[in-house]
């Protein structure tokens, strides 16, 4: 106030405080923070370093806000209160899964304990669940490989087939011992079991791992969900395949021993085998039809198939909320306060809200360039079971979403963490996005206007919003240069008058010890909150004179880009859609359909579909070229063992065959198709194949078995022989089965967070391994029979002379 800027004629100092007001003020404020609609907050973001463990940080920082509060160092009055923590979901979907883990082990266990009746003999099966488990965790720990949702998913889907090699080979002991028992050395019976079935088992391994390549070449966001599941699940069964040609034979040389009990006295064996031993009777008899029929099946399996929905990813609920609605350009700050308090309030005052912290705009910071009409407000919720009864999270979104309704507030209610993501990889922070590139800005806006009026009367349109991209308000003023070359002025001489007096300028910076503040010039707002006031700015011209700016330039408000983006070198024009009742790919379709018929786009205008849609047609582009090699792998790893084309082709059949299972339970179950979904199908796949594998390993010894006692001479033998090698060996067959079937029930079953991932992916090998083994059981013995029956005469030779 002290600083002179100037003298009188008699040499008295003119004070910047006689001609100026000089007081504390703020700088032009871009967003604001609130808490629990009880007015203005302080807020702080912390920013994790890139491959930095989130959990191990949130844990060193609640460390040192601790530090702070026992130290003192936080002054009298201020509390620090957590308004968003992901430990919380990290937490709980690390204990859901690991639950899940010890559920699936024991249920495994008691599997193979009733199967096989001999306490030591399953203890030899068993023994590959805990010891592949650790040396997975052990490779995941030295890659680096954190404990998450995926992670652990991979080692939950496979907890079951990780058993089916030692199973195998245990039942396969017991057949022996039942047989030779007596008549070779011990060591010579277990050593000629495993060896029987050692290639065949390795083959199998080798295929359910080989059948997971399609997720290791998944990209982008899909990529990095996936591929720890993806590698997980690989070291699960390498080291089961590891365990079972190492050890498992050794522990069964020393476990398996006393009295074993043959099939034929083990309850559920004989339930079975009574069950199935008239089925494939009838089936080896009317084997034409059978195939027919089979057919009919996988025909009819289309209707289901077709209908199906399809998404990105499920819904994973992640406990807390994020409302994100936007407002239309130009609101101020004050009313954007009075906006966000307003929000805030109304959704505190619901019972099962813990904490609302709302954002809109932003701080002085590059790494959230959100503007003002955006806001931002999580929502931590209390644990569930201090909810009303009743409630769910898609029952309060929907009661949240009724209580606020303003006029030019579009509402959009998603989770904070998916969020964050989706907008990182397409900017798009609601599920579906249309991106409009163009040239003029002019063009876009009204472009965009007219998608939201076609969209928002679409069927599963919860809310729609197009961005004005000239929605601005701007002082614009031309300058008259001819008028100010009059007055000997510049252009910049102008300007600069008109933004010091109406923006404000930093003219320097004030030293308060090691603190900076800038010093703002600006006229007082009476000066400069109306145009005719506007007008009368003065201007000094060279000469010492005053000129008002009305004199020398042109003063008009005008509509303008609020902000302006551009995306592969074009301008362009976004419009958010929040949907609900619907999938994402039929409502994108439907919404394709609309306005390709209703909005005509000028020459160089393009329209591009976002969002998750945009995650869906990437996954898909990957999954139609690797899916198709990754079954020409398994054809070609199927061929190496058998030898044989027919039989490998015999194998493939089982394919198609899971697929029917696992689309009607997707269907009766009312789940859509997405990368989850894919991924269970595609795990599946080598699953299924191995159930043939196994089926026809059995199906050819018995073939070798018949020929080398030489029965084997009309059709009615190799029907014996192939009853004896399906319906008598069904018991492995069963076992493989039920180990990966019931032991993924936990995770169907489940609830918890994380559980609705882990259901989509169970849920196609469910459905498929029980289709695939019904179908396997049945069909494979009548394409069998038919191949290899093509040659045998229905009765014997003699027979046929005596007739003739």
């Amino acid at each position: 106030r002290k600083v002179a800027i100037g003298a009188s004629e008699d040499g008295t100092p003119i004070l910047l405080s006689q001609v100026a007001d000089v007081h504390y003020g703020p700088e032009l404020r871009r967003g604001l923070a609130e808490l629990d609609g009880k007015g203005e907050t302080v807020g702080g973001i912390v920013v994790i370093r890139f491959g930095e463990n989130s959990l191990k940080v949130i844990e060193r920082v609640k460390q040192r806000l601790k530090e702070l509060r026992d130290s003192g160092s936080i002054p009298e009055g201020v509390v620090i209160k957590p308004v968003y923590d992901r430990s919380k979901l990290i937490n709980s979907a690390i204990d859901n899964l690991r639950h899940k883990l010890i559920e699936e082990m024991i249920v495994v266990a008691l599997i193979c304990i009733i199967f096989l009746l001999h306490f030591r003999s399953s203890f030899v099966a068993i023994f590959t669940l805990p010891a592949g488990v650790l040396i997975s965790l052990f490779v995941m720990n030295y890659l680096g490989i954190n404990a998450n949702i995926m992670s652990l998913g991979g080692i939950a889907i496979a907890i079951g087939v990780m058993v089916d090699a030692s199973v195998v080979m245990v039942e396969n002991a017991h057949k022996h011992l039942e047989r030779d028992s007596g008549k070779k050395e011990h060591s010579k019976i277990i050593l000629d079991a495993a060896k029987e079935v050692g290639p065949a088992l390795f083959y199998s391994i080798l295929i359910i791992t080989v059948s997971f390549l399609p997720v290791f070449v998944l990209g982008e966001q899909s990529g990095r969900l996936f591929k720890p599941l993806a590698y997980t699940k690989t070291f699960s069964m390498a080291a089961s395949a590891l365990l079972a040609i190492t050890v498992i034979p050794v522990l069964m040389t020393i476990f398996i021993k006393g009295k074993i009990r043959s099939e034929e006295a083990n309850p559920l064996s004989r339930f079975f085998i009574g069950i199935y031993m008239p089925i494939a009777r009838l089936v080896l008899r009317y084997r034409w039809i059978t195939v027919g029929v089979a057919i009919v099946i996988l025909l009819v399996t289309l209707f289901p198939m077709l209908n199906l929905g399809s998404e990105f990813m499920p819904p994973l609920y992640e406990g807390d909320l994020l409302y994100m609605p936007t407002t239309l350009p130009g609101i101020s700050i004050t009313k954007a306060r009075e906006l966000l308090q307003q929000t805030d309030r109304i959704i505190k005052s619901f019972p099962e809200v813990e904490r609302v912290f709302g954002k809109i705009g932003r701080a002085e910071t590059a790494t959230d360039p959100a503007p003002l009409t955006m806001i931002e407000t999580t929502i931590m919720l209390k644990p569930e079971d201090q909810w009303p009864k009743g409630m769910t999270p898609d029952k309060l979104v929907e009661q949240l979403d009724k209580a606020i309704q303003f006029p030019g507030l579009t509402n959009a209610w998603t989770m904070p963490i998916k969020t964050r993501i989706d907008m990182l990889a397409t900017g798009i922070k609601t599920p579906v996005g249309i991106k409009i590139m163009g040239e003029n800005l002019d063009s876009l806006s009204a472009i965009g206007e007219r998608v939201e009026s076609v969209v928002r009367g679409l069927k599963g349109t919860l809310s729609v919003y197009a961005e004005r991209v000239v929605g601005g308000n701007y002082v614009d003023f031309k300058i008259d240069r001819d008028e100010i070359a009059r007055y000997g002025l510049t252009v910049g001489q102008v300007e600069d008058v008109f933004m010091s007096a109406v923006g404000g300028m930093n003219i320097t910076s004030t030293v308060e010890g090691l603190e900076r503040y800038p010093v703002n010039l600006r006229y007082s707002r009476e000066y400069r909150d109306n145009l005719e006031a506007l007008k009368r700015v003065l201007v000094p011209t060279p000469g010492g004179a005053q000129i008002p700016l009305s004199q020398l330039s042109e003063i008009s408000i005008h509509k303008g880009p609020a902000g302006i983006k551009s995306e592969n070198a074009r301008k362009t024009a976004w419009v958010y859609v929040d949907i609900r009742g619907i999938d994402v790919g039929t409502y994108v379709s439907n919404a394709r359909k609309a306005v390709s018929e209703q909005v005509t786009l000028p020459p160089k205008y393009s329209l591009i579909w976002s969002g998750q849609f945009e995650y869906m047609q990437a996954a898909a582009a990957k999954f139609r070229i690797v899916i198709p090699l990754a079954i020409v792998v398994i054809f070609l790893l199927l061929f190496f063992h058998f030898k044989n084309i027919t039989e490998s082709l015999v194998v493939m059949l089982a394919l198609p065959f899971a697929l029917v299972g696992g689309v009607w339970w997707l269907y009766i179950a009312h789940y859509n198709t997405s990368v989850a979904v894919f991924v269970g199908f595609i795990a599946l796949a080598g699953l299924a194949a191995e159930t043939g594998v196994v089926m026809l390993v059995y199906l050819d010894e018995a073939i070798r078995r018949y020929r080398a006692e030489s029965r084997l001479s009309t059709r009615g033998d190799l029907n014996n022989a192939i009853l004896e090698g399906a319906v008598e060996r069904v018991r492995p067959k069963l076992m493989t089965v039920a180990t990966t079937m019931i032991g993924l029930f936990p995770i169907m079953i489940g609830h918890g967070t994380g559980s609705e991932v882990m259901r989509r992916i169970a849920a196609p090998m469910v459905g498929g391994l029980i289709s695939s083994t019904i179908l396997t059981l049945i069909i494979i013995p009548a394409v069998y029979s038919i191949i290899r029956g093509w040659r045998i005469p229905e009765t014997p030779a003699k027979e046929e002379a005596s007739i003739a």
